[in-house]
């Protein structure tokens, strides 16, 4: 049977989940950087338990890691989401590999860095099956999605080899102990 692998892009107005079953979905949650901090607590919990409900218990999760480059009021209240998903996907025994935006963007358009649209098109075209509509949090997530069935042999379309490269350990995936069953060299 096929690994259920789930690429995850987290942000606060709209997180990307995608699943090598075949679908895509976008978490919405609304704010304010003038909100309280209740009211940021409260729109962090809810996203978060959005989030975790639609992810289940996968075999694989592969997650963006952190932009350090980031800066801004929202970027704490993001951090916090991240470390609160990647730690409820660790109590369930989800096995979690971190991607860097780098290598999600090599994985995608065989470049390190890639815009938005170059990412959206490169989903459109790879991947046709997942309606991502033009939405780059949703596009990022299927290419999350995708490293993480190509790592586990189980790829979700034929990717060239210099994309592929952003998989090998040291480019910038850091894949949980039990996930490192296809290296790439």
């Amino acid at each position: 049977m096929t690994p259920h692998v789930i690429g995850l892009d987290v942000a606060l107005t709209a997180t990307g989940i995608a699943s090598n079953r075949g679908w895509v979905d976008v978490v919405e949650t609304t704010g304010t950087r003038k909100d309280d901090y209740p009211t940021r607590d409260a729109r962090i919990a809810h996203a978060k338990e959005q989030i975790l409900n639609l992810v289940g218990r996968p075999d694989l999760v592969v997650i963006e890691g952190p932009s350090y480059q980031s800066k801004g009021p929202g970027t704490w209240d993001r951090a916090g989401l991240w470390w609160l998903l990647y730690t409820a996907l660790g109590a369930r025994g989800v096995p979690v590999a971190v991607a860097s935006p780098a290598s999600r963007m090599r994985y995608a358009t065989g470049a390190g860095q890639a815009s938005k649209g170059k990412v959206i098109d490169a989903v459109a075209r790879r991947w046709p099956d997942f309606a991502t509509e033009g939405d780059d949090n949703a596009a990022d997530a299927v290419v999350l999605c995708a490293m993480g069935a190509d790592q586990l042999g189980c790829p979700l379309a034929p990717v060239p080899k210099t994309h592929r490269l952003a998989l090998a350990k040291g480019k910038g995936v850091e894949w949980p102990e039990a996930i490192r069953l296809a290296e790439v060299a």
